[in-house]
């Protein structure tokens, strides 16, 4: 067995997005800093409506998925296929662009919390140009476990816990990617498994932790080593920290703002798909 460390910290930049909603960026702050499958994450937390009240006006995608958690807040999703989608806290958007998507994602408060992640997650050659879809998970329809004294809430993957074989919310991607957001008690350590060849990472956005003996720096993509486990332990405050793990692609990436191809071609073909009106065609 093999013991995953911690190999490489991208700290999240503070930048905005949509109409001006603030956030930090660690993956995809540039095209150098990608952990494939993964493109991007973003984290977002404000009590200041002037952080979020724009949100996301109506934008298009093509050729990955994103992921949207609520930690805290309430969004609405729409989209050209007629979706709506009600984000709220504890709740998951999994939106597939595939060939074509055109949305938004708009707040529906204007006080208050608003709090959350949103990760892209690549989609392979074969699959950049397959149909539209979406996802709206509600909180009770994502499964938690409790392990070791510590809760683990599982929106995608699968994890063996012990003897309990846990299965997310999502576990029919090709990319076998693994997205828990784990809640670790003070001093407790906890063991999970990752399937060796996958790329990892964590992200503490709580409290204090550990991987091996070295803390995470929190707001930070934690990079870890290959293995085919982590060790993870709690310092003197309750943590909470993101496992985001996935299968390589391998393939090239190529992208133009929201448009994640393999050449520059395809790049220059969805431009003219998306001005001619046949992105979504």
């Amino acid at each position: 067995m093999t013991e995953r460390m911690l190999k490489q910290v991208i700290p999240g930049a503070e930048t905005s997005d949509g109409a001006g909603v603030r956030i930090k960026r660690s993956l995809g702050q540039n095209p150098s800093v990608r952990l494939d499958p993964f493109l991007m994450l973003d984290e977002f937390g404000s009590e200041s409506a002037e952080d979020y009240i724009a949100g996301f006006p109506s934008h298009p995608h093509r050729g990955f998925e994103t992921v949207t958690y609520m930690l805290d807040g309430h969004m609405l999703h729409e989209d050209h296929l007629g979706n709506q989608g009600d984000l709220c806290t504890g709740g998951v958007q999994w939106m597939t662009a595939g060939r074509g998507i055109i949305h938004s994602e708009m707040p529906q408060q204007t006080e208050g919390l608003m709090r959350g992640f949103q990760l892209w997650l690549n989609l392979p050659a074969a699959e950049k140009m397959t149909d539209a879809g979406y996802q709206d998970l509600q909180p009770e329809s994502i499964p938690e476990f409790t392990f070791a004294g510590s809760k683990l809430k599982l929106i995608a993957g699968t994890l063996e816990l012990g003897e309990q074989r846990c299965l997310g919310a999502v576990t029919d991607r090709s990319t076998q990617p693994i997205y828990a957001d784990i809640h670790l008690e003070p001093a407790a350590k906890l063991t999970l498994p990752i399937p060796e060849g996958h790329n990892a990472m964590l992200y503490l956005y709580e409290g204090e932790a550990s991987v091996g003996r070295t803390p995470l720096r929190a707001s930070a993509a934690s990079v870890l080593s290959d293995g085919d486990h982590i060790i993870l332990t709690g310092g003197a405050e309750r943590a909470r920290l993101l496992l985001i793990a996935g299968k390589p692609i391998g393939e090239p990436v190529v992208q133009y703002g929201p448009f994640v191809m393999n050449t520059r071609e395809e790049i220059e073909q969805t431009l003219r798909d998306y001005r001619d009106g046949r992105l979504t065609a």
